[in-house]
């Protein structure tokens, strides 16, 4: 799975979010910074290169579809950020957050209670 860029990525939760679309669709839920009609034509194109999406073509137009799921890339994502960013290590993503405040004791609570319920 390649890395995506930000606006790749962008791109990609429109995609998950409506399912299937025609650039005008996607164009259509940009709220920021909306690119030009060809420039997201030829993302969404990339998208296709980097084996993202497919298509079915009606004509000339195009609708879009994604084929790998918003649940494998966030697999892939998050492990990827584990990996590079916490030394491969569950316990410094945890340390993180609560350090930074993002984490409650609660909500820590919950999480080991998940854990313990698993097995």
């Amino acid at each position: 799975m390649q890395k995506l860029t930000n606006k790749e990525e962008e791109i990609m939760h429109i995609l998950w979010k409506l399912e299937k679309a025609f650039v005008k669709d996607v164009l259509a839920e940009i709220t920021v910074d909306k690119p030009h009609y060809n420039t997201l034509s030829t993302i969404i194109r990339n998208l296709e290169e980097k084996g993202y999406v497919n298509y079915n073509a009606y004509g000339k137009t195009h609708q879009y579809f994604p084929i790998i799921s918003k649940e494998d890339y966030k697999t892939k994502f998050m492990s990827t950020a584990i990996d590079n960013y916490f030394n491969s290590s569950y316990k410094n993503v945890v340390s993180f957050f609560a350090k930074e405040e993002k984490i409650s004791v609660e909500e820590l609570k919950e999480i080991i209670a998940l854990i313990e319920n698993k097995n």
